[in-house]
């Protein structure tokens, strides 16, 4: 089911499709299917033109991102954690000496978290992400920055095992539940936010979403509607994104993902949920 998944998502790729037609009439062409191959051809290569216009992409995105409408930090109802997914990367670009809030364009998922925080939406920040070498995963780079900003380390806490967004969901819940948090405030990419929102619940968290816009300028008609490879490749990312959606609306959720990391935090006893 594994492997079936990936090559969804794979195929879930403008391109990755295009090129699959593109064999198929090869071979049709072999087998002497001259008005198949055609009808191939034409389709594979109309498949990814049409994707790679901006306004075709932009409006792609639109479909996912406008199921959660943006709401400003300080409209957010209470919660016992904000929950930063890792993503987007520029963590070393962020990791330096003076940077400041006022620094992260609205676009950085570190940026709308430490915000919610100040404005006392919640007093846990967790941080997820597993990816890379120990002591340098994306939970540790996101704690490094975070903490620039004056987030103390003795309210964070670190998930740092996940390598997806299914993992996200199910390590951060146990860890969650492990310190008595129950409903959180979810910080994704707009795009990403209806999958991870729906892996989230799934996990047992009640999810307020706060997600983050991804939205480039659109300065004049060529940047509009000149075919791109950035428009294809984020046609793509819609793409995946609908396809992880459907993924996870049949699939179980991820039930046995292991026990909560025995380090939970960045700070000296971990953060402990205010009552």
């Amino acid at each position: 089911m594994s492997h079936l998944g990936a090559i969804v998502v794979w195929l879930s790729y403008p391109l990755a499709l295009s090129v699959c037609l593109l064999l198929l009439g090869l071979l049709a062409l072999g087998f002497r299917r001259k008005l198949v191959a055609g009808v191939l051809v034409a389709s594979a290569i109309g498949w990814s033109m049409l994707w790679s216009l901006p306004l075709v992409s932009d409006a792609l995105r639109m479909s996912l991102e406008r199921t959660t409408p943006p709401v400003a930090v300080r409209d957010l109802p209470r919660a016992d954690a904000i929950v930063v997914l890792a993503g987007g990367g520029g963590y070393v670009r962020m990791d330096r000496e003076g940077v400041e809030l006022d620094d992260l364009h609205d676009s950085s998922r570190i940026g709308a978290g430490a915000r919610a925080w100040f404005a006392g939406s919640a007093p846990v920040v967790i941080l997820s992400g597993g990816v890379g070498p120990p002591g340098h995963r994306e939970a540790d780079n996101m704690a490094r920055v975070i903490t620039r900003l004056g987030i103390p380390r003795a309210s964070l806490l670190l998930e740092d095992r996940s390598h997806s967004t299914r993992e996200n969901a199910a390590y951060t819940a146990r860890l969650a539940r492990a310190h008595g948090i129950h409903r959180v405030v979810l910080v994704t990419s707009a795009i990403h936010m209806p999958r991870a929102s729906l892996l989230f619940r799934q996990a047992g968290l009640e999810v307020i979403p706060l997600g983050v816009p991804e939205r480039p300028a659109r300065d004049d008609w060529r940047e509009r509607w000149l075919p791109s490879r950035r428009a294809l490749w984020r046609s793509g990312r819609a793409f995946k994104e609908y396809a992880g959606l459907i993924g996870a609306a049949v699939a179980p959720p991820l039930g046995a993902a292991g026990p909560v990391p025995d380090r939970p935090s960045a700070g000296e006893g971990g953060a402990k949920k205010k009552t």
